[in-house]
Protein backbone atom coordinates (compact mmCIF):
# COMPACT_ATOMS: atom_id res chain seq x y z
CA UNK A 1 0.00 0.00 0.00
CA UNK A 2 3.07 2.49 0.74
CA UNK A 3 3.68 2.30 -3.28
CA UNK A 4 0.18 2.86 -4.17
CA UNK A 5 1.10 6.64 -4.32
CA UNK A 6 3.48 6.31 -6.94
CA UNK A 7 0.87 3.49 -8.63
CA UNK A 8 -1.76 5.97 -9.07
CA UNK A 9 -0.61 7.96 -12.42
CA UNK A 10 0.25 4.71 -14.01
CA UNK A 11 -3.53 3.13 -13.07
CA UNK A 12 -4.67 6.94 -14.00
CA UNK A 13 -3.56 6.57 -17.62
CA UNK A 14 -4.31 3.02 -18.21
CA UNK A 15 -7.76 4.17 -17.82
CA UNK A 16 -7.63 6.73 -20.32
CA UNK A 17 -6.08 3.86 -22.97
CA UNK A 18 -9.23 2.21 -21.41
CA UNK A 19 -11.79 4.70 -22.09
CA UNK A 20 -9.99 5.59 -25.64
CA UNK A 21 -10.31 1.88 -26.56
CA UNK A 22 -13.60 1.42 -24.78
CA UNK A 23 -15.23 4.01 -27.19
CA UNK A 24 -13.20 2.71 -30.59
CA UNK A 25 -15.28 -0.56 -29.83
CA UNK A 26 -18.22 1.55 -29.48
CA UNK A 27 -17.75 2.86 -32.71
CA UNK A 28 -16.92 -0.57 -34.39
CA UNK A 29 -19.58 -2.70 -32.85
CA UNK A 30 -22.29 0.35 -33.49
CA UNK A 31 -21.19 3.19 -34.04
CA UNK A 32 -24.73 4.08 -35.54
CA UNK A 33 -25.81 4.75 -32.10
CA UNK A 34 -23.43 7.67 -31.43
CA UNK A 35 -24.74 9.02 -34.39
CA UNK A 36 -28.46 8.54 -33.47
CA UNK A 37 -27.63 9.60 -30.48
CA UNK A 38 -26.53 13.19 -32.02
CA UNK A 39 -29.56 13.33 -33.88
CA UNK A 40 -31.95 12.86 -31.25
CA UNK A 41 -30.21 15.76 -29.33
CA UNK A 42 -29.80 18.10 -32.50
CA UNK A 43 -33.93 17.31 -32.62
CA UNK A 44 -34.01 19.07 -28.91
CA UNK A 45 -31.68 21.90 -30.28
CA UNK A 46 -33.39 24.98 -30.30
CA UNK A 47 -31.59 27.45 -32.63
CA UNK A 48 -31.36 24.71 -34.71
CA UNK A 49 -34.83 23.75 -34.64
CA UNK A 50 -35.63 27.07 -34.96
CA UNK A 51 -34.63 27.54 -38.52
CA UNK A 52 -37.43 28.12 -41.08
CA UNK A 53 -35.82 27.48 -44.19
CA UNK A 54 -35.75 23.37 -44.56
CA UNK A 55 -32.90 23.51 -47.25
CA UNK A 56 -30.54 25.61 -44.47
CA UNK A 57 -32.22 23.66 -41.35
CA UNK A 58 -30.97 20.47 -43.46
CA UNK A 59 -27.20 22.15 -44.11
CA UNK A 60 -27.19 22.74 -40.44
CA UNK A 61 -28.24 19.32 -39.30
CA UNK A 62 -25.90 17.71 -41.38
CA UNK A 63 -23.14 20.38 -40.08
CA UNK A 64 -23.91 20.02 -36.89
CA UNK A 65 -23.74 16.22 -36.64
CA UNK A 66 -20.59 15.83 -38.59
CA UNK A 67 -19.18 18.45 -36.27
CA UNK A 68 -20.19 16.41 -32.79
CA UNK A 69 -19.39 13.25 -34.38
CA UNK A 70 -15.76 14.51 -34.69
CA UNK A 71 -15.75 15.62 -31.09
CA UNK A 72 -16.29 12.28 -30.21
CA UNK A 73 -13.56 11.39 -32.12
CA UNK A 74 -11.05 13.96 -31.11
CA UNK A 75 -12.02 11.96 -27.54
CA UNK A 76 -10.50 8.86 -28.65
CA UNK A 77 -7.51 10.14 -30.60
CA UNK A 78 -6.45 12.62 -27.44
CA UNK A 79 -7.58 9.86 -24.80
CA UNK A 80 -5.35 7.06 -26.56
CA UNK A 81 -2.44 9.24 -27.61
CA UNK A 82 -2.02 11.33 -24.37
CA UNK A 83 -2.30 8.32 -22.20
CA UNK A 84 0.28 6.39 -24.21
CA UNK A 85 2.44 9.40 -24.41
CA UNK A 86 1.58 9.83 -20.47
CA UNK A 87 2.86 5.92 -19.78
CA UNK A 88 5.95 6.94 -22.06
CA UNK A 89 6.88 9.95 -19.79
CA UNK A 90 6.04 7.82 -16.51
CA UNK A 91 9.06 5.62 -17.39
CA UNK A 92 10.97 8.34 -18.39
CA UNK A 93 10.60 9.74 -15.21
CA UNK A 94 11.83 6.26 -13.41
CA UNK A 95 14.78 6.32 -15.10
CA UNK A 96 16.46 10.28 -13.46
CA UNK A 97 17.67 10.55 -10.01
CA UNK A 98 14.65 12.76 -8.70
CA UNK A 99 13.09 12.84 -5.59
CA UNK A 100 10.18 11.35 -4.38
CA UNK A 101 8.57 14.95 -4.38
CA UNK A 102 9.38 15.60 -8.01
CA UNK A 103 8.41 12.40 -9.28
CA UNK A 104 5.18 12.69 -7.33
CA UNK A 105 4.53 16.48 -8.88
CA UNK A 106 5.32 15.71 -12.29
CA UNK A 107 3.29 12.10 -12.65
CA UNK A 108 0.36 13.47 -11.36
CA UNK A 109 0.44 16.84 -13.84
CA UNK A 110 1.03 14.19 -16.34
CA UNK A 111 -1.67 11.38 -15.28
CA UNK A 112 -4.57 13.33 -13.92
CA UNK A 113 -4.37 16.27 -16.70
CA UNK A 114 -3.77 13.82 -19.38
CA UNK A 115 -6.73 11.79 -18.51
CA UNK A 116 -9.16 14.73 -17.90
CA UNK A 117 -8.23 16.56 -20.45
CA UNK A 118 -10.05 14.47 -23.75
CA UNK A 119 -13.28 14.34 -21.61
CA UNK A 120 -14.03 17.81 -22.96
CA UNK A 121 -14.53 16.34 -26.44
CA UNK A 122 -16.39 13.48 -25.28
CA UNK A 123 -18.76 15.51 -23.03
CA UNK A 124 -18.91 18.75 -25.98
CA UNK A 125 -19.82 15.50 -28.18
CA UNK A 126 -23.21 14.23 -26.19
CA UNK A 127 -23.93 17.44 -24.92
CA UNK A 128 -23.07 19.65 -28.23
CA UNK A 129 -25.79 18.93 -30.15
CA UNK A 130 -28.74 19.48 -27.54
CA UNK A 131 -26.89 22.29 -25.86
CA UNK A 132 -24.92 24.01 -28.69
CA UNK A 133 -21.30 23.31 -28.94
CA UNK A 134 -20.04 26.22 -28.34
CA UNK A 135 -22.32 25.63 -25.25
CA UNK A 136 -20.88 22.30 -24.75
CA UNK A 137 -17.42 23.41 -24.83
CA UNK A 138 -18.07 26.65 -22.47
CA UNK A 139 -19.87 24.38 -19.54
CA UNK A 140 -16.79 21.79 -19.41
CA UNK A 141 -14.30 23.93 -20.39
CA UNK A 142 -12.14 23.30 -17.01
CA UNK A 143 -11.29 19.48 -18.25
CA UNK A 144 -10.01 21.40 -21.66
CA UNK A 145 -7.91 23.39 -19.12
CA UNK A 146 -6.33 19.99 -17.78
CA UNK A 147 -4.50 20.13 -20.97
CA UNK A 148 -2.33 22.81 -19.70
CA UNK A 149 -1.91 20.57 -16.56
CA UNK A 150 -0.88 17.82 -18.57
CA UNK A 151 1.69 20.78 -20.59
CA UNK A 152 2.98 22.14 -17.15
CA UNK A 153 3.73 18.23 -16.39
CA UNK A 154 5.19 17.65 -19.37
CA UNK A 155 7.61 20.74 -19.08
CA UNK A 156 8.32 20.20 -15.49
CA UNK A 157 9.60 16.45 -16.84
CA UNK A 158 11.73 17.94 -19.55
CA UNK A 159 13.38 20.43 -16.94
CA UNK A 160 13.95 17.18 -14.90
CA UNK A 161 15.56 15.17 -17.61
CA UNK A 162 17.61 18.21 -18.90
CA UNK A 163 18.96 19.31 -15.18
CA UNK A 164 19.34 15.71 -13.23
CA UNK A 165 21.67 12.76 -14.11
CA UNK A 166 20.36 9.30 -14.99
CA UNK A 167 19.63 7.01 -12.44
CA UNK A 168 22.27 4.41 -11.87
CA UNK A 169 21.18 1.34 -14.14
CA UNK A 170 20.75 3.74 -17.24
CA UNK A 171 24.48 5.54 -16.17
CA UNK A 172 25.94 1.48 -16.64
CA UNK A 173 23.85 1.25 -20.06
CA UNK A 174 25.70 4.18 -21.50
CA UNK A 175 29.05 3.33 -20.16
Amino acid sequence: MKNLVYKIPYLISLLAVIGGVFIAIIFGVNEDFIKHKIKLGLEQNIEVQSISDPIAKTEKLKSEADKNWRYYQRYHFHANGIASLSIAILILLTLLQISKKEFIVSSYLISVGGFLYPYVWLFAGIYGPSMGRENAKETFAILGYMGGVYLLGVIYTFFLVATKPWNEKVNKFFS
